[in-house]
């Protein structure tokens, strides 16, 4: 009897196994959905007896998983035989014609085909088993039958070398108990003293320490566990013991053959297991090369498709590697001996297309040496290799080629080897089977083997039996599915028994390769096994039955917080467990009906699916878990957080290379969330490198690249969600370079340049270069030809005569040129006369007694023909002389012997192998001067003020300038200081007055100086001899600013101010003047006034309160008046910020600064000189003093005042009027020891670059490029009191230039103070101090003398106040707190002040002192401290070791 289930639901528009059958029953249409029609499950059975299909009806009241006993069929069937019947005509479809009958109910043999798709209907209808938990605590509680979790493979091969270890693992609560079978018998492990079994487990250990051959032990073994739910078996093991047995011994005789015959070496390899590895070698470990002709074939076997010669040179020895022994057997070589007609072997004919007819070989049609004959088959197992081979023989060697018949060759798993001789196709499929061949041919024919493959199967799984896990009363089933050829058998066993010869079970039914369970029991627990086989293999494995009644548990931890985003679809998730399966029903905040419909969905596994999150959703949901034996409930507590957008995306940019480019992203999210923001680039983690900004809402990248184009994806996210924004950056780049140049339409002054255009890298191509190179005049120097369109790839070049030319092109856009194509091809054109003569024809005089001329030579485009010259003519201005002539290679002649300072017309012509061109321009041009033999006479001063002097003096004759007057120059030094003792340097200046002029202004001048003067004038040559010289004497001036003023507080109530006098008195002093006022905040107090003698360098301040700061300006004074101020504040309160201060180096900005330098044109300027603004400047070392030197070509018509800090630097200065046309005046240097300030003033248009070019008294010459608006420009590495001579010039017109300025850097200046060593008060202050030393020394002795001691304040004891004077290691620092040298103290030439030392110092008797003087009674030893002494004594005081001691203790 054949039982057909069927269950359909209620739903007539889901289509489900139900529907399927429907149609089957009704030939295709639809059944009455009255079958259907109620909202619980329904049961169809259909039940096959004696060739009669019947249909009953049951419905199941139970709940899902626990089904009512179902009625016995053999008792119904009568009572129901009738109604089914009619329901069965019921639903058959009515009108049907002849041939489409419906399905015949009562049948005689075999079931009909859709009674075998009920049957597995029905078997599909069953209650589905129960899954348990992975929670240990659960496993652990949980009864379970035994499960085979580790076991040795089926055909376990062991070493005999080692013990044996057959595995054998299984799990089961309670713990399975083990024992074996051997060849199906029981094996007592007990009575074997080598067979143990490890503890807590089934695995046989046998240990052959102490004797015994493993082979005794080789057999089939089987693994059963057992404990009382059931017992579980392992594979049948069969356990042989591997064998790698001796080559037997043999005696090989020399194998013969004729050249070009084929040879087969047989190996024969002793049987081994497993099989060994075969391959060959020569006697002397050397490899057999394999190739096409010589070849190890699949049985190991060596095969020649022909021997030659040279096989001959070597041995061939077959050997054997055996797996477990690691071990390789040889066998006796094989010696070959070669006949030939050909005894000399020619290696160069080796692999030769022709060695076989250069050697007398004949040739042969192929033949198969393996296989034999022309057909062949295979036999193959479903899921192994296939290998096909077939090696041939012929001359020369054959190809071989596969085919398989009907259809190609699987590409995806069949791969060829040994040189296309084998064939392996990879886990072969039924498909794989048919018929395969193997072609072998030469250029003599070929021949064809053709071999048929049949696949067969072992036993292979469709569906395994799995463990079944059932609560009391439920349904189940076990399959075992398994396919096979041929079709396996199934064998069903329970607990390692045949199921035949096991206790009946009522509620167990066998259909097949199905056992079906209904209405389970706790009794019905057991382990079944399902053995498949046939011929080539077999199955075996195990599934248990447990039956559970388990009271509901929740498995996930209780109370659980979940945080969901606002508007998302969320899941809450309840795990539970129970036998049987419990309900699930879920409420929120422990009110409420069951939550299921509407925003809510329940699902079988007890997840509450909430389909949109709302605000109102948030709050404590509690899952409650039920069956019949309890309930159990858990909470989980849902919170709605907002969710994170990016509310200002990144936008699309486009942004030319090396600029930078921002992307926003802007994110606004949850505050109780933790926000991360990361980029992609390229839907990639974004590296940040060190030219990207990484910020809260951007991303900056700086100097855009080509490789930085891409889309870039900024990632919003906080732990419970993410927002993306994607924007794409494109660059534009730099245009490829062309490519591919041709040249067309060749004509005598033209040609057609083409060219391919490269990509444009995201920016329009707007214009393309052509330059052209020619190998004549400028080889490998490249020039512009002509500029085209970006919309034109071919134009048409003007070409000149005489030219190679090769060209290249340079493509143009917005971002900038690409690199030049590869060059074109050359073309040369015809000459012709040249159509043009040099520039820039030049004459002027090297020397005085010649002229030399000079002009641009022409290029290779001017040039037109071979052999490039010019025609030089000459002669004197207005004399009607003849023209002198010479032919001219170069681009100079010099003409000798001329007058000093002689007019001459100039003509350069040029001329080439084809004729002379055009006739030249006459240019004018000089002879050399020579120096001017008058001196300016008549040399008036005129004293302006304590910095200037005006000069007027007489004009010298034009006769005697002898060449072109330059400027009128004044030599003038420092004789001496009006100041005693005051060195000065006597270095001369110049100061020069461009063009014819009478008058000028010298300035920079020191105050209260004698001064010398001479005069010259200046040609292009050099000077003329010098005037008488004049003396003069500059008046007293006002003072520099007092150097190293200093404010210190040391208390709240008193200010201390300390200066050192002017660096330039520039005068007598009579005194200083401070004025100082209290501020506080905003608020500002009156201006208090001091008045100090000129030796007074100290004040100190009483505060009138301790909150206000102070701020202080301190001048000196000359009979003239107050020099230029200096200011400083008083220092803030702890509690006070400090604002932040000007750069230390910067002196401050002073009003009034003397010795400011201007150089003007008249006297009616002079009293304009005084300088007014004095601007801050880089610090200079405060003891250096700068002389400086003015020269200028041009005339000055302006005044300007100039400014610098208080006697640090100078100032050199041209004053010019600004001309009409582009030029550069007004140029200023400021120098320094080692540096100089450059400005300039000029009306070129802006983006002009500059060059500044110096050089030094050693004639080195260095250039400084300058960008535009780049002003001023610092000249660095100067040396002080070093001469240089300055110009600026035009970077693109070399030829504007402004006037050649000479300058001095700054040189050591040393201060004129008085030696402190003869002040009468220092001499005092030492004979107290030498006084109070003895004292105390005496003191001392006394003391150690009578023994006594005398307390020591230690640094650790009582601590110094802030009066007491600096204390480290128990010394005294006698120097005050700023390191102040002390007056008529000695300066150093760098600036430095040296301080004065003592050679002893009390100092160096004081404690930790170490290695001053010897031990042997020296002073160390009387006045060290002995610190175990210190320890021994306790609280009591140290002795008075030291002098610092002593004064410590009369204190």
């Amino acid at each position: 009897m054949v039982k057909i289930c069927l269950e359909c639901q209620s739903e007539p528009e889901e289509r489900g196994p139900g529907s399927a059958l429907r149609e089957l029953l009704t030939d295709g249409e639809t059944a009455s959905t009255d079958t259907c029609s109620g909202a619980r499950l329904t049961d169809f059975c259909a039940v096959w007896d004696a060739g009669v299909f019947l249909v009953s009806a049951a419905g199941k009241g139970a709940p899902s998983g626990v089904t009512e006993r179902r009625l016995n069929e053999a008792e119904t069937l009568n009572s129901v035989r009738e109604a089914q019947f009619q329901r069965l005509e019921a639903a058959r479809p009515r009108g049907l014609g002849r041939g489409a009958r419906g399905p015949v109910l009562r049948m005689a043999g075999q079931p009909p085909p859709w009674a075998y798709i009920a049957v597995l209907l029905c078997v599909l209808s069953l209650g589905g088993a129960i899954e348990i938990p992975m929670d240990p605590s659960i496993q652990n509680e949980l009864s379970q039958p035994p499960t085979i979790t580790k076991q040795s493979v089926k055909d376990h091969i062991v070493d005999p070398r080692d013990n044996i270890l057959i595995e054998c693992e299984a799990k089961g609560n309670p713990a399975p108990s083990f024992h074996w079978t051997r060849n199906s018998k029981f094996f007592n492990i007990a009575k074997d003293p080598r067979v143990s079994m490890r503890r807590r487990s089934g695995t046989l250990v046998i240990d052959f320490r102490s004797g015994g051959r493993p082979e005794e032990y080789e057999g089939e073994y089987q693994c059963f566990a057992r404990n009382k739910f059931g017992t579980a078996l392992s594979n049948r093991i069969r356990l042989q013991v591997s064998k790698s047995p001796l080559w037997p011994k043999e005696n090989l005789d020399p194998v013969v053959v004729q050249e070009g015959a084929p040879l087969t070496l047989q190996c024969n390899p002793p049987p081994g297991l497993p099989s060994p590895v075969i391959f060959w070698m020569s006697s002397s470990m050397e490899p057999i090369t394999q190739d096409k002709r010589v070849s190890q074939g699949h049985n190991g076997d060596l095969y020649f498709s022909n021997v030659m010669l040279q096989d001959m040179q070597t041995d061939y020895s077959c050997n054997a590697r055996f797996h477990f022994t690691h071990t390789i057997q040889q066998k006796n070589p094989f010696t070959l001996k070669v006949l030939t007609n050909h005894p000399y072997n020619d290696s160069s004919l080796r692999n030769h297309p022709d060695m076989y007819s250069a050697r007398g070989v004949a040739e042969r049609t192929p033949s198969f040496m393996y296989p034999q004959g022309t057909a062949s088959s295979q036999m193959v197992l479903r899921g192994m290799d296939l290998l096909l081979e077939c090696i041939a023989s012929g001359v020369p060697t054959p190809d071989i080629a596969w085919y398989k018949k009907g259809g190609d060759l699987p590409s995806d798993k069949a791969k060829f080897e040994n040189f296309n001789k084998a064939l392996r196709i990879t886990n072969v499929s039924e498909e794989d089977s048919g018929e395969y061949f193997c072609l072998a041919s030469n250029k003599m024919g070929s021949i064809r083997h053709t071999i048929s493959v049949r696949v067969k199967a072992a036993p292979y799984w469709l569906d395994e039996p799995k463990n079944l896990i059932l609560a009391p009363g439920e349904d189940g089933r076990l399959v075992c599915r398994a396919n096979g050829n041929p079709k396996p058998t199934v064998q069903w066993m329970v607990n390692g028994e045949p199921l035949q010869s096991a206790p009946p079970n009522p509620n167990r039914e066998v259909a097949g390769d199905t056992i079906i369970f209904r209405d389970t029991q706790i009794s019905s627990r057991a382990v079944y096994q399902c053995n498949t086989s046939n011929e080539h293999g077999y199955l075996l494995a195990n599934a248990f039955v447990s039956v559970l009644d388990v009271p509901p548990r929740m498995l996930s931890p209780r109370n659980q917080l979940i945080r969901v985003i606002l508007y998302n679809r969320t899941r809450l998730d309840c795990p539970f467990f129970g036998s049987p399966i419990p309900t699930l029903r879920w409420f929120k905040n422990g009110q409420g009906s069951n939550l299921d419909g509407g925003n809510y969905h329940v699902y079988e596994n007890g997840s509450l699916e909430i389909k949109m999150i709302r605000k109102e959703d948030q709050g404590i949901y509690t899952c409650v878990a039920t069956n019949i034996l309890g309930k159990a409930e858990n909470q989980v507590r849902l919170e709605v957080k907002d969710p994170t957008r990016i509310y200002r995306m990144p936008e699309d940019q486009v942004a030319k290379r090396g600029t930078t480019v921002q992307l926003e992203c802007r994110v606004k999210h949850d505050p109780s969330l933790k926000l991360a923001v990361s980029w992609l680039k390229d839907d990639e983690p974004l590296y940040i490198s060190n030219r990207m900004k990484k910020e809260e809402d951007s991303l900056t990248i700086f100097g855009v690249a080509e490789r930085d184009q891409g889309s870039y994806t900024c990632v919003a996210s906080t732990e419970l969600d993410q927002d993306l924004a994607k924007a794409y950056l494109t660059v534009l780049g730099r245009p490829d370079r062309p490519r591919d140049l041709e040249l067309t339409d060749l004509a005598e002054r033209s040609v057609r340049l083409t060219w391919i255009p490269g990509d444009d890298n995201n920016s329009p191509i707007t214009d393309y270069v052509v330059q052209f190179e020619e190998d004549q005049f400028q080889p490998g120097v490249w020039h512009d030809h002509s500029k085209f369109p970006g919309s034109v790839n071919s134009a048409v070049l003007r070409l000149s005569p005489y030219v190679n030319y090769q060209f290249r092109v340079i493509a143009i856009n917005e971002v900038g040129s690409s690199h030049p194509s590869l060059p074109s091809e050359r073309y040369r054109t015809s000459g012709a006369p040249p159509e043009s003569n040099p520039s820039d024809v030049k004459g002027e005089g090297t020397r005085k007694n010649n002229m030399e001329i000079t002009w641009t030579p022409m290029n290779a485009t001017s040039a037109f023909g071979p052999n490039l010259r010019y025609i030089v003519k000459w002669r004197r201005r207005e004399t009607r002389e003849t023209w002198n002539n010479v032919t001219v290679w170069g681009s100079r002649y010099v003409v000798g012997q001329t007058p000093v300072y002689v007019p001459y017309e100039i003509r350069v012509q040029a001329e080439n192998d084809f004729g002379k061109g055009p006739e030249p321009d006459t240019v004018i041009g000089y002879s050399g001067e020579d120096y001017p033999r008058a001196a300016p006479t008549d040399v008036k001063i005129r004293v302006l003020n304590s910095t200037a002097i005006s000069l007027q003096w007489n004009r010298v004759y034009s006769d005697t300038v002898q060449g072109q007057l330059r400027e009128y120059r004044a030599y003038y030094w420092r004789e001496s200081s009006l100041l005693k003792n005051l060195w000065v340097s006597q270095k001369r200046q110049q100061a020069g007055f461009p063009g014819d002029r009478l008058r000028g202004v010298v300035s920079r001048l020191f105050p209260y100086s004698n001064y010398k003067l001479e005069m010259v004038v200046v040609n292009g040559r050099g000077d003329g001899p010098r005037s008488e010289t004049k003396e003069f004497t500059t008046p007293e001036g006002v003072p520099s600013a007092p150097r190293r003023f200093r404010v210190r507080q040391p208390n709240l109530e008193t200010i201390n101010l300390e200066w050192d006098h002017p660096e330039h008195p520039n005068g007598i002093l009579i005194g200083y003047t401070l004025k100082y006022v209290a501020f506080n905040g905003t608020k500002v107090g009156k201006q208090i006034v001091e008045n100090f003698s000129p030796n007074q360098t100290k004040f100190t301040v009483q505060r009138a309160d301790p909150v206000s700061r102070y701020r202080f300006s301190l001048s000196a004074r000359t009979q003239v008046g107050s020099g230029e101020a200096v200011t400083e504040e008083s220092p803030a309160p702890p509690n006070e910020a400090t604002p932040t201060a000007a750069p230390p180096t910067s002196p401050p900005t002073t009003v009034g600064a003397p010795g400011t330098v201007s150089s003007t044109d008249a006297t009616a300027t002079a009293a304009a000189t005084e300088a007014t603004t004095v601007p801050t400047v880089p610090p200079v070392a405060p003891t250096t003093t700068a002389t400086t030197e003015a020269t200028a070509t041009t005339a000055s018509t302006a005044t300007t005042t100039t400014t610098e800090s208080p006697a640090t630097t100078s100032r050199t200065e041209i004053q010019e009027s600004a001309p009409d046309e582009q030029s550069i005046w007004n140029v200023t240097v400021l120098p320094n020891s080692k540096w100089a300030n450059i400005s300039w003033k000029h009306n070129f248009g802006p983006g002009t670059d500059f060059v500044v070019e110096y050089t030094d008294s050693n004639h080195t010459k260095k250039t400084v490029p300058v960008k535009a608006q780049a002003q001023p420009v610092q000249l660095t590495d100067l040396y002080p009191g070093m001469t240089y001579t300055l110009r600026v010039y035009s970077r693109d017109h070399e030829g504007i230039s402004s006037a050649v300025i000479t300058f001095m850097t700054s040189a050591a200046y040393t201060n004129n103070q008085a030696d402190i060593a003869t002040q009468g008060w220092f001499i005092g202050l030492m004979c107290a101090i030498a006084l109070l030393v003895l004292i105390l020394l005496i003191v001392c002795f006394i003391k150690r003398s009578r023994g006594g001691k005398y307390p020591v304040r230690e640094k650790k004891d009582v601590p110094l106040g802030p009066e007491d004077p600096k204390e480290e290691d128990g010394s005294f620092d006698y120097s005050d707190e700023d390191n102040k040298p002390l007056q008529g103290s000695q300066t150093s030439l760098d600036g430095t002040i040296k301080q004065q030392e003592s050679d002893d110092s009390l100092v160096d008797y004081g404690e930790g002192g170490e290695g001053q003087f010897n031990e042997d009674g020296s002073f160390i030893g009387q006045y060290t401290v002995k610190k175990d002494k210190e320890e021994t004594e306790g609280n009591e005081s140290s002795e008075a070791t030291s002098p610092v001691n002593a004064i410590y203790s009369l204190a």
